[in-house]
């Protein structure tokens, strides 16, 4: 039995731990994070802790830190914590044609740097912005939409920085199986379809709502409906806008076996104020007039599949294997001819942690009214030999639909903050330059990059 003087005892031996545990945890946030944590753990291992008193000192001490932090930092009460992240990308980049003496082959170093910060706030608020190196796209100021890629070249000259995203973010729903969140600004796309749509680095601009909702231990659903402002028409009634949704059930039916099926519809309105002169024109692919004035309406259907199956082990791969095979398909019924695209693909490993890889392969066939082509991947593409006597399709390498071939990539992650990636596009043109004219079989465009990227 236990006298009064060793109870006493015990508990200032407690008490004495307790506030160094969390002094230890005030002191920055990896020791918030690992080491005040691993000690709270031993402690309670030991019974000197009970669970329940281990659970009050985290909080104490969150709170501690939280209170720390908030005063060295000027944090308004109402500002729970702030992220920062980015990452910085090197590139080497080559364009070449297999058998055509009219197109010059090149090479060009580029890199790309995006710096961002999060704030969040009481109320499951979030509000960030992110910064993005880039060129600016051809006669305007503002950047190109569809990359943050900056070319070394003018004598060294200054390079700009462009707002990538600013945005609002308010999660409305996180209880049960619900999720349910609404952000306005700027921001990365909610959509999740393949590039084959949306090009990865385009950042939209409107208003768009998320959510999910857990089915079972093995389903979920999640969804995404967007309204975005495409562009700003002084002289014109309406504005082209772009609106759209999508839904994906996602299943896991073995601990190995995990599917995902989707589909998605969006649409464009007053797609005629999108000329070659009010906007960007980055990508081509698209049968417009002579002044560049889009001669089809874009409200394509879209559906999406992937199967992955995880093996437990593979050659040269530390852990589990995931191979993963995905499939995309398009129609845009606004129009009644070069309106469909798919998209077939399958990936073996995952990339993103030291040592970790992944291979990659995918053909794509994309015609050239299926979908806008200023809003496709812009480094997959091929060569038109020859300029329209309109002037609305210029000869060169350029992006966008009316593009069919082959995609080869490598990642592999040196570190978990530094990955090496190798991409190979092997392309052709579906229709030439004139439409209904066929491209010449031996007139393949070869576009290959080779990047480190850091994250941080």
């Amino acid at each position: 039995m236990k006298t009064k003087k060793h109870t006493k005892k015990n508990n200032t031996t407690k008490l004495a731990l307790c506030a160094g545990a969390a002094a230890l945890a005030a002191l920055a946030p990896q020791a918030h994070a690992q080491s005040a944590d691993a000690l709270i753990d031993k402690l309670v291992d030991k019974g000197i802790l009970t669970v329940d008193e281990a659970k009050d000192l985290r909080d104490q001490s969150d709170n501690d830190f939280k209170t720390a932090f908030q005063s060295k930092m000027g944090m308004p009460d109402w500002v729970t914590s702030y992220k920062i992240s980015g990452d910085f990308r090197g590139r080497f980049e080559q364009f070449a044609t297999t058998d055509n003496n009219s197109y010059v082959n090149r090479t060009r170093f580029r890199y790309r740097l995006r710096f961002g910060i999060v704030a969040n706030l009481i109320g499951d608020t979030e509000v960030g912005f992110r910064l993005g190196s880039g060129d600016p796209a051809s006669g305007y100021t503002t950047g190109n939409p569809l990359s943050n890629n900056t070319t070394l070249q003018d004598n060294g000259s200054k390079k700009s920085i462009y707002l990538d995203a600013a945005y609002a973010k308010w999660t409305a729903v996180r209880s049960g199986d619900w999720l349910l969140a609404a952000t306005i600004g700027k921001m990365d796309n909610p959509f999740a379809f393949t590039p084959m749509v949306f090009d990865n680095d385009l950042t939209p601009e409107g208003a768009a709502i998320t959510g999910a909702y857990t089915i079972s231990d093995t389903q979920s659903i999640a969804f995404a409906g967007a309204a975005f402002v495409l562009d700003e028409e002084s002289k014109a009634t309406r504005d082209p806008a772009l609106f759209g949704g999508q839904v994906t059930l996602n299943s896991k039916w073995t601990p190995k076996l995990a599917t995902s099926v989707g589909v998605g519809a969006l649409l464009i309105s007053s797609s005629q104020q999108l000329t070659t002169a009010n906007v960007p024109y980055i990508n081509q692919g698209n049968t417009r007039n002579a002044a560049g004035v889009l001669l089809h309406n874009y409200n394509p259907i879209i559906a999406d599949a992937s199967a992955t199956y995880t093996l437990d082990s593979f050659p040269l791969y530390p852990g589990a294997f995931p191979i993963k095979a995905t499939g995309e398909f398009i129609d845009n019924p606004a129009t009644g001819q070069n309106n469909t695209g798919y998209w077939l693909g399958a990936t073996l490993g995952k990339a993103g942690t030291k040592h970790t890889w992944d291979l990659s392969y995918r053909y794509e066939y994309l015609q050239a009214d299926a979908w806008y082509d200023q809003m496709v991947d812009d480094d997959n593409g091929a060569f038109y030999q020859n300029a329209s006597a309109a002037g609305s399709v210029s000869a060169g390498y350029f992006g966008g639909t009316n593009v069919k071939g082959h995609l080869v990539k490598l990642n592999y992650s040196i570190t978990d903050s530094l990955t090496f990636s190798a991409t190979c596009f092997v392309n052709d043109l579906i229709m030439g330059t004139v439409p209904g004219a066929v491209q010449e079989p031996h007139n393949a465009a070869i576009h290959a990059m080779a990047d480190l990227m850091w994250k941080f």
